[in-house]
């Protein structure tokens, strides 16, 4: 797997690598339907979304940006809580990011999609996200 390096974002208009779609998993029925508002809070109902499952952690991200508009809607997901961005600008992210946290919904964890990561499956990133999360965490 390719070194992965946390990045903090800027704030731009300009859209980031990758086609526009968000991948999403670790939500229940329920959580999907309150996590679609606030996309919609935030301006991105044009987004296709993505539901993943622990069935597809073996799958690259770019298998996963692949699927239609809505894949596994209503599907529980055990997997850690996720979001991954992908063809956002910056401040949409941000947008998103600051609906999430003042409906103080469940610790997700979050990243966009680089050249680098939609060769890697969704077990590795999720795996470097939690890496990354416990380290920052231990930093503060």
């Amino acid at each position: 797997m390719a070194e992965a390096k946390f990045k903090k974002m800027s704030r731009s208009n300009e859209a980031l690598y990758g086609a526009r779609k968000i991948l999403l998993g670790g939500f229940s029925p329920t959580a999907q339907v309150k996590f679609k508002v606030l996309i919609n809070q935030a301006g991105l109902q044009d987004a296709p979304l993505v539901w993943f499952t622990a069935e597809q952690e073996n799958t690259m991200l770019a298998d996963l940006l692949l699927l239609p508009d809505q894949s596994g809607w209503g599907e529980s997901s055990d997997l850690p809580r996720a979001v991954i961005l992908s063809g956002m600008t910056e401040n949409e992210i941000h947008r998103l990011m600051t609906l999430n946290r003042k409906a103080r919904k469940q610790a997700t964890l979050w990243a966009t999609i680089t050249p680098v990561s939609e060769t890697w499956t969704l077990k590795q990133l999720l795996h470097e996200l939690q890496a990354e999360r416990k380290a920052l965490s231990q930093r503060k």
